[in-house]
């Protein structure tokens, strides 16, 4: 979107008595902010249900725009990015979700539309059992299916493990904050986020000098929930803000899984009720959720290109290739032993499969695999 559009989009959400959800009602009905600044003076033209109040809200726009016009600043001197609510480049997933914010601001270079994003929440006051969970699961992650994009909310316990132990084992990570970009709460994670911009990023639908109050982390858990294919609940009491993040996820249709914990422990209390009422899929491993979500690991992968590879093998052509793919560069003899094949219908079998391309004949009656 124009620059234009985004200070129009800027200063419509600071307008005196409008809540995010009619601020998102006026912008989806008028197609863009800067219509709603052109019909401020009669919006019912474009929301006939317009209430007196409303209509009265709009008509003055003034010291939104000089709010605006500073926040530009900002957002040009720190090379930010803004996603407008129709951007295209705005996360997909979250453009499904019927409160995503209009305007969302992004520091970092991770891309928030890549195939596979998932969250980790939980508590702030998680037990060494639950850091555990969160290395040993990111760390065989990695290994099984490393193009995935963790995403936290940068608090303390469950959220600064998620994010470092993702750091440490390469992945990206983004946080979502619960206010602008001009600061870090909880100073301490500082450190942390400066390092999260090169490897991932910050987003937030919080403006500069907005203070990270309690209802904005709740607001926060809306977008944690909405940009991700998946949350998972590592720790948490019987009440906490993970669960209101799984509540959110599964209001908008998002796959959500807990890890199980120790009868009579206070934060492993949230998640066993969760799994008991079939609130959350139960998981106790990277493999348990890569399975549940069935995407697709290194393996896999390395499976589907040898597949292509060899689209049209018979039942036989397939044994002598996977023989092959084992160990090269054998003897027919032991083709024969390993494949179970005779001698005889395996001459004339490697003969067609090398009329193929698929393999070539070497010298001393060795058979090579091409790859």
């Amino acid at each position: 979107m124009s620059q234009e559009e985004t200070y129009y989009t800027i200063a419509l959400t600071r307008i005196m008595g409008l809540n995010s959800s009619v601020v998102l009602q006026l912008y989806e009905l008028a197609g863009s902010s800067q219509t709603v600044y052109e019909h401020r003076k009669d919006i019912s033209e474009i929301f006939p249900e317009a209430s007196p109040r409303l209509r009265e809200s709009l008509k003055n726009w003034d010291d939104a725009l000089r709010r605006a016009a500073v926040e530009m600043e900002f957002i040009e001197k720190n090379h930010l990015k803004t996603f407008l609510r129709l951007d295209p480049d705005y996360p997909q997933r979250l453009q499904e979700c019927p409160d995503g914010p209009v305007i969302l601001y992004y520091k970092g270079n991770a891309d928030l539309n890549q195939s596979y994003i998932l969250n980790l929440v939980g508590t702030r006051h998680c037990t060494q059992y639950g850091l555990d969970l969160v290395r040993n699961f990111i760390r065989d992650l990695r290994q099984l299916c490393p193009n995935v994009l963790i995403v936290s909310g940068l608090a303390y316990g469950i959220d600064y493990a998620a994010h470092t132990n993702a750091l440490e084992q390469g992945f990206e990570t983004v946080g979502v904050l619960a206010h602008g970009l001009d600061q870090i709460y909880p100073p301490a994670h500082r450190d942390v986020a400066v390092e999260m911009l090169k490897h991932g990023g910050l987003l937030t639908e919080y403006m500069t000098q907005t203070q990270a109050l309690p209802n904005n982390f709740r607001q926060r858990n809306r977008i944690v929930a909405g940009m991700c294919d998946a949350t998972i609940l590592v720790e948490s009491a019987f009440k906490g803000g993970g669960l209101i993040t799984c509540r959110v996820a599964m209001e908008y249709g998002r796959d959500v899984f807990a890890f199980p914990g120790a009868v009579g422990q206070t934060y492993s209390e949230g998640c066993n009720h969760m799994i008991r009422n079939n609130i959350a899929g139960l998981i106790t491993s990277a493999s348990d959720f890569l399975e549940s979500m069935g995407w697709k690991t290194e393996k896999q992968k390395t499976d589907t290109i040898e597949r292509q590879l060899f689209p049209d093998l018979t039942p036989e052509e397939a044994q002598v290739v996977s023989v092959l793919q084992k160990t090269n560069d054998l003897p027919l003899n032991i083709i024969s032993v390993k494949s179970n094949i005779p001698i005889g219908q395996l001459t004339a079998l490697l003969f067609s499969m090398e009329m193929k391309g698929i393999v070539k004949a070497l010298a001393g009656g060795a058979y090579h695999l091409y790859s």
